[in-house]
């Protein structure tokens, strides 16, 4: 495992995932991905962010876009590559996200993310602009990376 003090560790938001499940997402995702490789990261994600993951490619196979090899094929990388580490959530994620549910956040999956960020200390790579908000009114420890124009990842190394 690569030295925690020199290493941006991250969270990935199912959209993050997606793009390696073979679904595309755009070329925002990617290019956020690819400037996040040049410095010093580790992703990791959860197994709710596959459980979503699911229920988009049921959506796809409904309207008959969906590429059952890709997808396969991408679930492998994700659970056998080097590139992703799974994170194993515990009794205190779920009452955290108990928490924000309680709150006024009605989104379980993202609810789930955020507590697993803060209780294990990584950054939640999102593209969320309203759960930011919500994280920022609600006066909550903002654990989110939420890229805007001309974000550089850069200011993240050695944190």
């Amino acid at each position: 495992m690569k030295n925690r003090k020199s290493t941006l560790r991250i969270l990935l938001d199912t959209t993050f995932l997606l793009p390696t499940l073979g679904i595309d997402v755009g070329n925002e995702v990617k290019d956020i991905l690819r400037r996040l490789d040049e410095i010093k990261v580790e992703f990791y994600y959860s197994k709710f962010s596959i459980l979503e993951s699911l229920w988009i490619a049921v959506r796809l196979i409904k309207n008959g876009s969906f590429d059952k090899e890709r997808f396969n094929l991408g679930l492998r990388s994700i659970a056998k590559s080097n590139r992703y580490i799974a994170i194993g959530e515990d009794h205190r994620v779920y009452e955290e996200a108990l928490k924000l549910y309680m709150l006024g956040h009605r989104d379980m999956i993202d609810n789930i993310l955020y507590a697993t960020s803060l209780i294990y200390d990584l950054k939640l790579l999102t593209m969320d602009s309203k759960f930011d908000e919500f994280i920022r009114d609600k006066g909550l420890k903002n654990t989110l990376l939420l890229p805007g124009k001309g974000s550089n990842f850069k200011k993240f190394e050695n944190t």
